[in-house]
């Protein structure tokens, strides 16, 4: 019994509001590491260099998953019990609620002159049933019972129990459904949605095709996503557009791409569209972004036997306002250029420097002066040697192998600034060719099913949340009891079941106009009696 008793009670605890409302704050508590703290699933490599910039808390950081905070055991089990919590919580309110609806207003209280609202009059009326039918029309859009002492001509006295504003129980309800609507729905967008990264340069470019995470530079999968039944879709970039105002600050971007889904894959034929930022391209349920864009730069090594590598490959913008960018290029000599496979590795080609879309030059340091692709060039140092391509380990874009420098095995031939179809020769007869540069664009393919019940519930949580506060809960009592000759006494109380401001004057209102209308009606009845008087 003990055991029952613990659990029953552990139980309550858990399904009441104030336990939901305690999780839910400890939910937006426990996403703030998220917020501030590098995620893994996200940029592991910021999550390396963040562990190894702080040594002593990091791998304690990592140990307790705030590298990953939203797939974390202790951010899911929150989430799990705000779940519990609020749909053992709602459950009997919304049963309860229904119960309200169905049931008879209760009786008037015994002394109304206690209520906050109370007033008392007198008017002219022959029987409390006529008064008891004018007040019960006048309450009509209300939930409202009439009760009658006595039945016909014998009534002595009549009550009148009515209320209004259910509505605001019903959007309280329908607020905190939809808020577990909310969550439910983030739940399973996050076990069937997958979001992919990349890269795709303009003019002339490849392009891409989404059928294999393989096809993307970065990609994000839910639990249940295993990469086999992403939809099928390719994309062309032919023409990148920015705005920029004249101290270089960007004010629109766009791209114009061709894109080729469903049918289109099997007949060959491209579709155009002019993809702009937060106007995606909407396609099987498939969404692409423009998220973001830089320079790819171009360059052509001559080897000594007169054959070209020719490359055109993005580097990071390191300065978002100039895009003055950095990056790295390998070259690796063609198939004959050397005797044996020891001397092509010994003549493999890296370029590693600056990109200035604007060129600007304090000497020989290079710098940009507009983001603009006005005047490009470039500062780079050329090496020579094992660029470390056939090592087998993975290479940064952007950056060279340190170890291949350190060990000798890569090494420094010149360090040049060339502009836009300048070259420069190195000692062995090799030139290397700065051809310019052409813009890329970060494209984003994201598949969320879940997306449109995520905007449906956050639109309903709105909705509710409105009717909950602008609806006011009210009831009004009239007690009829008979006066003097020709007199019905008329006694009005009212309660406001939640917020009482402004009922106040909704009160005098509704007595001045349930008064006014009843001394009319029993006017008009007076004068009904006397013509028939008159005419017998």
């Amino acid at each position: 019994m003990r055991a029952l008793a613990l659990v029953r009670n552990t139980w309550r605890t858990l399904t009441s509001m104030g336990t939901a409302l305690v999780l839910l704050f400890l939910l937006a508590l426990a996403a703030i590491p998220g917020a501030l703290l590098p995620q893994r699933n996200l940029n592991e490599s910021k999550v390396a260099e963040y562990i190894a910039a702080y040594p002593t808390i990091g791998p304690w950081l990592d140990r307790l998953q705030a590298f990953d905070v939203f797939s974390s055991f202790w951010f899911t089990a929150i989430y799990v019990l705000l779940f519990i919590s609020l749909v053992g919580c709602l459950t009997p309110r919304l049963f309860e609620h229904f119960r309200s609806l169905r049931a008879t207003p209760v009786p008037a209280p015994r002394n109304l002159g206690r209520l906050p609202k109370h007033h008392s009059a007198e008017v002219r009326a022959d029987s409390v049933g006529a008064v008891a039918a004018v007040v019960d029309e006048r309450f009509r859009g209300w939930r409202r019972a009439t009760r009658h002492d006595g039945d016909g001509e014998t009534t002595e006295t009549a009550e009148i129990s009515a209320e209004k504003g259910y509505l605001r129980e019903f959007g309280n309800i329908v607020f905190h459904f939809s808020l577990l609507g909310l969550l439910v729905a983030i739940a399973a967008g996050k076990l069937f949605s997958y979001e992919g990264n990349v890269i795709v340069v303009a003019n002339g470019g490849p392009g891409f095709c989404s059928a294999s995470p393989a096809a993307f530079d970065s990609f994000r999968a839910g639990n249940t996503v295993d990469g086999t039944s992403l939809y099928p879709m390719c994309v062309r970039v032919n023409d990148f557009e920015a705005t920029y105002l004249p101290n270089g600050q960007a004010v629109g971007f766009q791209a114009d791409i061709d894109y080729q889904a469903g049918e289109d894959l099997e007949t060959g034929t491209w579709q155009p569209y002019l993809l702009k930022v937060n106007e995606p391209l909407r396609v099987g349920g498939d969404r692409v972004y423009l998220q973001g864009h830089g320079y790819a730069p171009t360059f052509t090594v001559t080897f000594p036997d007169g054959q070209t590598r020719t490359q055109t490959l993005q580097w990071r913008p390191d300065d978002q306002i100039t895009f003055l960018s950095s990056g790295v290029m390998r070259f690796d000599p063609p198939g004959g250029t050397y005797a044996d496979e020891g001397e092509r590795r010994k003549n493999q080609i890296a370029i590693q420097g600056l990109f200035a879309p604007t060129a600007e030059l304090d000497g020989t340091l290079l710098a940009s002066s507009f983001p603009e692709l006005n005047d490009p060039a470039v500062a780079v140092d050329i090496y020579q040697g094992d660029t470390g391509l056939d090592t087998g380990r993975p290479q940064s874009l952007f950056a060279l192998d340190t170890r291949m420098i350190d060990q000798g095995r890569l090494t420094k031939e010149t360090r040049v600034n060339l502009r836009a179809g300048e070259d420069t020769r190195l000692d062995d007869g090799t030139v290397v060719r700065f051809d310019g540069a052409v813009p890329f664009v970060n494209l984003q393919v994201s598949h969320d099913p879940a997306q449109i019940w995520v905007l449906v519930f956050a639109m309903t949580m709105m909705a509710g949340l409105l009717v909950s506060l602008i609806v006011r809960r009210r009831r009004v009592w009239v007690r009829l009891t008979p006066g003097a000759a020709g007199t019905v006494n008329v006694e009005l109380g009212g309660l406001a079941r939640t917020d009482n401001s402004g009922w106040g004057e909704e009160f005098e209102r509704l007595t001045a106009r349930l008064l006014a209308e009843s001394d009319t009606t029993a006017a008009a009845s007076d004068r009904r009696e006397d013509k028939k008087a008159d005419r017998a």
